[in-house]
């Protein structure tokens, strides 16, 4: 069995702690991929702020890129030595949301053999079907797909959360349609996402909605239209003045309940407002639902972009190669997994784009 070094979470909003783990040889189905990169996603620190509850010990990350270094038992798809993007989307490709084309929502997660465990024996949770904040993860075989060698593992990993949620969301569950209108409240790893989504569906017109200028300098570069602060009194009356009336889609990237409140001002008749952003646990929004339902208005939730990984990932992955996808410009830092705790502190002040931490390999 080897050994691993990974940070481990023993007590919500401590710092985490490199630790030696064992890891399990992968049994059937599963494969096993030494990382060559891990990004930060803010849904990483919630769960370490314990936002969501869970148990612990537990190692997070689940937005990473290596190579197969193992495989088990009826694994035939993929080989040793191949370079995957890994995910949190475990599927079981049975289920009535998998048969239909919606393996984010699968509902058959049969539970297996802790993959991590201290030298003790006690068991570690690998949150999230990942736990990628290790040198090398031990997943299901319906949770990682194969891209090309000449890609770097830095941007290659994005692909596994960010930017799925992002496109997928605008794409697959927004449904956006060439020449619609657009507003994005959040200039954050994943709403740049959903600018590109939106830019690459063919929107007409694209609003970012931010409380930083830079990040809306920011999002002009990745497709937006236009940029409005959400530090202005009634930012909804600025975008609506740009679009000439309310958008088509809203997409709220943003965890913050003040923009899911603020998200239907900015709709016009028969919108869709797209709920990517995840807000805490027992946060509460209100709305005034004769508005929706007089106007024919739409709320539709994103998880994880509703993306069917083995065909958004190459697709993405080719737009990247192609240069008409941005990943290279979503790394903001590359820092070394004993540098962890300085990463997520950056991540925390919002300037972050995406953090990444790097392997050696």
């Amino acid at each position: 069995m080897p050994r691993i070094r990974a940070a481990v979470c023993t007590a919500f909003n401590q710092p985490l702690a490199i630790e030696a783990l064992d890891l399990r040889a992968p049994l059937a189905g599963e494969v096993e991929v030494t990382l060559e990169a891990v990004a930060i996603c803010h849904s990483d620190i919630s769960y370490a702020e314990g936002a969501w509850g869970g148990d612990l010990p537990a190692v997070y990350g689940h937005e990473a890129a290596g190579r197969i270094s193992s495989t088990g038992p009826g694994v035939t798809a993929f080989t040793q030595g191949q370079r995957v993007v890994v995910t949190l989307i475990k599927a079981c490709n049975a289920c009535i949301n998998c048969a239909t084309g919606h393996p984010t929502i699968c509902e058959n997660q049969a539970p297996r053999p802790a993959p991590l465990t201290r030298p003790d024996g006690t068991e570690v949770i690998q949150s999230m079907h990942c736990g990628a904040f290790a040198e090398r993860v031990v997943v299901d075989q319906s949770q990682i797909v194969a891209v090309p060698d000449n890609l770097p593992p830095e941007s290659l990993c994005l692909l596994a959360c960010g930017v799925i949620t992002g496109i997928g969301g605008m794409i697959n569950a927004g449904r956006l349609k060439p020449g619609e209108d657009v507003v994005v409240i959040g200039a954050g790893g994943v709403g740049l996402n959903a600018i590109q989504g939106a830019r690459i569906a063919g929107a007409r017109r694209i609003v970012a909605v931010d409380m930083s200028e830079a990040k809306l300098d920011t999002a002009r570069a990745f497709g937006a239209t236009h940029g409005v602060l959400g530090t202005e009194k009634s930012p909804w009356r600025k975008a609506m003045k740009a679009l000439g009336r309310g958008a088509d889609v809203v997409a709220v990237t943003v965890g913050a309940i003040p923009a899911y409140e603020q998200a239907l001002r900015y709709m016009g008749w028969g919108g869709r407002m797209v709920m990517i952003g995840m807000p805490h646990s027992g946060a509460m929004a209100q709305y005034e639902p004769v508005v929706p339902a007089f106007m024919g208005q739409h709320m539709i939730g994103s998880k994880m972009g509703d993306a069917v990984i083995s065909r958004d990932i190459p697709w993405m992955a080719d737009l990247y190669a192609q240069g008409r996808l941005k990943l290279d410009e979503l790394v903001s830092g590359r820092w070394s997994l004993d540098q962890i705790n300085e990463a997520i502190a950056d991540t925390r002040t919002g300037g972050a784009r995406r953090n990444v931490i790097l392997f050696d390999t």
